[in-house]
């Protein structure tokens, strides 16, 4: 406590002026990440993530997984569509 009586009103209104930099710096940075445009690049760069590796070649075990979980769903629709269809 005796060091915040020894405090000048300078270094109170330094310290103030400091914590206000910090709060617009970081008001600034937080506008800025939820920005829509942002977002949604950040969205692209994640799915590209997805489909490339780090030296930009294809990740094909992902593609090929992708590729036959949705050709079972479209075989299981497709059986499902003709078993209906015959009643």
């Amino acid at each position: 406590m005796s060091d915040t009586k020894a405090r000048t009103a300078e270094q109170i209104e330094a310290d103030i002026a400091a914590t206000r930099a910090r709060l617009a710096s970081t008001v600034d940075e937080l506008v800025d990440r939820a920005h829509p445009k942002n977002v949604a690049k950040r969205q692209v760069e994640q799915a590209k993530s997805q489909v490339f590796d780090e030296t930009g070649q294809l990740r094909t075990q992902k593609l090929v997984a992708v590729a036959g979980a949705v050709a079972g769903v479209v075989a299981i629709l497709l059986v499902i569509r003709r078993l209906v269809g015959r009643r």
